[in-house]
């Protein structure tokens, strides 16, 4: 499109600048001693014109371009935006999906369907899967493939799933974490977290060090999803430091949800440059400005592009440090049909220019 639009200027250019020779000849031929003036007004006219269009040669260079420009970058989603829909009508959600542009997906799990079966849901719209999270026991159902899965299951089930990346979704709980009686889930595990200490942190980054280094030889990359919980601090560090510290930077890579690093009340952009070099896949993950910062699992959450998150300053931050791959993602409660909120965001998001 700008080569065009710069032919087009060009063109223009010359039919003027031949327009102004025919006129300057005509009034040459009438008075002859007017020609060293129309000389300067022709040449003045000309040097006009051609500013003109360096200008807005110029402005079209300098315009943002698509940040998912056609053939670039894809809009991903992360599949837990749905809910439970994939589960009740995959064809029929995937078909919606296609429709609405979506190319790339990230899987929660497996949502009770085989390997085989996800695989061919997808290729029949025309979408394959770029990633997958992988849980730890107790979180992940018993016989679910987890990250702690036996190695063969998990290069077997993510070869019959075209995916070679694998991220742990959350941290393991304490051992024996209970929550008391009538307290709030999510404050349970800040403070269970809490009592565990430093060294539930490098328990974590040990785990994924060990999976990461045994699946690496089979092609497969581990990273780490982070939500804001990983900001409670002991003393100087926070339990994202020792996280970060404790993994092998050759080995562990992490899914940045945005969202959650905002909750926590970081600077998204900072956090990116950070980590540059680590940083394989995003959550594009909006949230209202009532969001309290908080280490506690809360957000006020909204569509993507209706809320706070400042996109054409975050995008461009995440592609330099080196992220892959952007995914969707939205946190209950929804404001919509959880389909329709993860077609706005797409739309949002495909005509964004940073």
């Amino acid at each position: 499109m700008r080569c065009m639009i710069d032919v087009v200027s060009v063109v223009n250019l010359l039919f003027i600048a031949l327009a102004l020779v025919r006129d300057w000849r005509r009034l040459v031929e009438k008075d002859k001693t007017m020609q060293a003036v129309d000389r300067r007004s022709f040449l003045g006219a000309f040097a006009a014109v051609g500013a003109a269009s360096m200008i807005e040669g110029a402005a079209i260079a300098a315009r943002p371009k698509l940040f998912f420009a056609p053939g670039g970058r894809q809009i991903g989603l992360q599949l837990y935006t749905l809910g439970d829909e994939p589960a009740q009508d995959l064809p029929g959600v995937f078909a919606r999906l296609a429709a609405t542009g979506f190319r790339d997906l990230q899987l929660p799990g497996l949502f009770g369907k085989t390997p085989k079966e996800l695989r061919s849901a997808a290729d029949a719209a025309g979408m394959a899967f770029s990633c997958v999270h992988l849980g730890l026991p107790p979180l992940a159902a018993p016989g679910a493939l987890a990250l702690t899965s036996d190695i063969a299951r998990i290069v077997d089930d993510l070869g019959a799933l075209g995916i070679k990346d694998a991220v742990l979704p959350l941290m393991p709980l304490p051992e024996g974490f209970r929550p008391a009686a009538g307290m709030d889930f999510r404050a349970a595990i800040v403070k269970a977290l809490e009592t565990a200490g430093p060294d539930h942190w490098k328990k974590t980054a040990a785990i994924l060090n060990e999976r990461a280094a045994a699946l690496k030889p089979h092609g497969i990359r581990i990273g780490y999803h982070n939500h804001n919980v990983e900001f409670v601090r002991f003393g100087r560090k926070t339990a994202w430091d020792i996280l970060a510290e404790e993994t092998d930077k050759a080995l562990v890579y992490f899914e940045v949800d945005i969202g959650w690093i905002s909750a926590a009340g970081l600077d998204p952009v900072a956090f990116l440059k950070r980590y540059k070099g680590r940083v394989r896949w995003m959550h594009v993950k909006d949230l209202k400005a009532s969001t309290k910062p908080n280490i506690a699992l809360m957000m006020d959450p909204t569509e993507v592009g209706s809320g706070k998150q400042d996109w054409k300053r975050i995008l461009p931050a995440a592609a330099k440090a080196g992220c892959e791959h952007f995914y969707i993602e939205q946190e209950a409660p929804f404001e919509m049909p959880r389909m329709d909120a993860a077609a706005k965001g797409y739309a949002y998001l495909k005509g964004l220019r940073a």
